[in-house]
């Protein structure tokens, strides 16, 4: 398959630069997979689609606070987006996306915010491995020096709303650059709804790096690199799952990346509870083996995500319903609307 295969024009003017009043307050666009049907909603009534003894999986990632600015030893200025903090915190290395005039060599060293110096000790492909030099925990900097990470495509500064209103209200686990956008619509009140309803809620962690932003350059999909990105499954969402399986209940992931975890963990004798890293890469003529259904908002032109949701509900009808999105003139992207997929058999 083709890149130009998951493209699409989408006016400028649909790309949400903020988030609706209220979380709930943002139009779903309801997609049956089998058969194409498109269903006009708005989120506040998510509930009406679900029934008792389904499961909802939420990512409980929680965005740092991962660009940085500062300056080369050269004085040059720079801005640093951190991908990943390293497994081993004790020795404070990080992956980075490094914006300059000219990239750093290894061996040089960055001034970040005029607060605390990184030394340039490698790459990995287009990432700097960096040694933060500080006795302070790295979270510790970035809570008290960084900058919200808003995504490439929102045109303002990050501001006291966008750190509210760019986090899940059940975010927990630190470590994503990015939200997890589906999750966004959700507020405590629909939470304490579904949970009346008999709707079940569990949990994974995936730490969302920048790379969901990034268009996939390459013209034959199956030569994409997909950066790695560390997720868990715990064993309660494990046993939920199969409960629900015996139940005769839909399994739910809110967002691709409760996807992406739980489709990572499943891929050798079932869904495991387990903790590791994931490149996983699903596109058209994937065989899902957990996830029944899908609330996901709307993706970039050309993007993995756009590749994953067309493996979920059919290519002709993910373009069906984007096209139909558009004319309806919904809104796009992290701070946009939702759309509520039924997997295509």
């Amino acid at each position: 398959m083709r890149t130009d295969d998951f493209d699409f024009f989408l006016p400028e003017a649909l790309i949400a630069q903020h988030p609706t009043s209220e979380r709930s307050a943002s139009r779903l666009l309801k997609l049956n997979g089998n058969t194409g049907l498109i269903e006009d909603a708005y989120f506040n009534q998510l509930l009406s689609f679900f029934k008792p003894n389904d499961l909802l999986i939420f990512n409980d990632t929680k965005v740092i606070k991962a660009r940085l600015f500062g300056e080369k030893s050269t004085g040059g200025k720079i801005e640093v987006l951190i991908e990943r903090i390293l497994d081993n915190t004790n020795q404070q290395q990080v992956l980075a996306h490094v914006k300059a005039s000219r990239s750093p060599q290894i061996g040089s060293r960055l001034l970040i915010e005029n607060a605390f110096e990184a030394a340039v000790i490698g790459r990995e492909d287009n990432l700097f491995l960096l040694q933060i030099l500080s006795e302070q925990p790295i979270l510790t900097l970035l809570e008290n020096h960084g900058h919200l990470p808003l995504p490439p495509y929102i045109t303002h500064s990050a501001n006291t709303n966008d750190e509210t209103r760019y986090q899940t209200v059940y975010a927990n686990k630190q470590g994503a650059v990015a939200a997890p956008t589906a999750g966004l619509h959700f507020d405590d009140a629909m939470l304490s709804a579904l949970k009346q309803h008999g709707v079940n809620i569990a949990f994974v962690t995936l730490h969302v790096g920048a790379g969901t932003f990034q268009p996939v350059k390459v013209d034959d999909i199956s030569q994409h690199k997909m950066h790695f990105e560390r997720f868990e499954i715990p064993q309660i969402t494990v046993d939920l799952v199969q409960q629900t399986k015996q139940l005769g209940g839909t399994v739910t992931a809110v967002g691709t990346t409760s996807m992406r975890a739980l489709e990572s963990a499943a891929q050798k004798d079932g869904l495991q509870a387990m903790q590791g890293d994931t490149n996983i890469f699903i596109t058209p003529g994937y065989t899902f083996k957990v996830v029944e259904r899908l609330i996901t908002n709307f993706h970039l032109p050309k993007s993995t995500l756009m590749m994953l949701v067309s493996a979920f509900a059919g290519s002709e009808h993910i373009k069906n319903a984007y096209s139909h999105a558009i004319q309806e003139k919904y809104r796009f992207f992290s701070y946009g609307d939702a759309m509520l997929i039924d997997r295509k058999s």
